[in-house]
């Protein structure tokens, strides 16, 4: 993405960057990765790879977020790898 508060999300897991699917992506999730990052609230979740695919694996999928989790890792998601 354009800076570090947009674009396609990615995480560190096993010393290993991957990305979380977008499949389930909404405005929750965003919120939550945005609060934690520092960035503020979002402005749009995007879906269908708008910032392209990822090179890595896909380490979440399903996520589903209500927004006022404190962690990404609190939403409900498939189990790690598994997509």
């Amino acid at each position: 993405g354009p800076g570090r508060c947009a674009g396609r999300l990615e995480l560190l897991h096993g010393g290993l960057w991957g990305t979380v699917c977008d499949d389930l992506w909404g405005l929750g999730g965003a919120r939550v990765v945005c609060a934690q990052l520092g960035c503020g609230g979002p402005v749009a979740a995007p879906g269908a790879a708008f910032f392209g695919e990822g090179t890595g694996p896909v380490w979440l999928d399903d996520v589903r977020c209500r927004g006022d989790e404190e962690s990404l890792l609190q939403c409900p998601a498939a189990p790690w790898g598994q997509s």
